[in-house]
């Protein structure tokens, strides 16, 4: 399994999604998520984080409140939102560094 560190080093852009499973706002945004892999394909990489799972983790990225998603390419933070974001609105954020 690959780090954090690995993860968010790709060229290709990684939308991570800090969630809970206990998270109703959490559960929205998975149709949300799943809708964009299929759109984006290849281009974009979706990594969802439990935050229970890796309290160090969502600790050491200062996660406040769920759902957060963090959007990094080359180990760079390029956008970061709490709460539940629109398709309409996640397609044109990333459609900005694709």
């Amino acid at each position: 399994m690959e780090s954090f560190e690995e993860l968010i080093a790709s060229e290709t852009p990684v939308l991570v999604d800090f969630y809970a499973t206990w998270c109703g706002p959490c559960r929205a945004m998975h149709p949300i998520l799943e809708e964009l892999k299929k759109e984006k394909g290849e281009k974009l990489r979706i990594a969802k984080i439990d935050v229970d799972k890796h309290e160090e983790l969502a600790g050491k990225q200062r996660i406040q409140s769920i759902p957060t998603l963090m959007l990094f390419q080359k180990s760079k933070l390029l956008w970061r939102q709490s709460g539940v974001t629109p398709l309409s609105q996640l397609k044109e954020i990333i459609e900005k560094y694709l």
